[in-house]
């Protein structure tokens, strides 16, 4: 449900990962100072509905852990 995309601000929900997206312009030191990690994941949220939005966030980082 939720999308791997760059394009923030849709009425759908995404992800991106900002140190490779968004930020991809700064270096380390330049990332470290704002506070962006390599592992960080950034969600916008969109106008689904909560309970599918928290399942799929849930099925997706149990899918992680294994």
């Amino acid at each position: 449900m939720i999308l791997r995309l760059v394009n923030i601000g849709d009425a759908k929900s995404c992800s991106s990962i900002p140190a490779s997206t968004t930020h991809r312009q700064l270096n380390e030191q330049e990332l470290k100072a704002a506070g962006v990690t390599a592992d960080m994941v950034r969600l916008s949220i969109g106008i689904e509905h909560i309970d599918d939005l928290l399942a799929d966030i849930d099925q997706a980082l149990e899918a992680s852990q294994s």
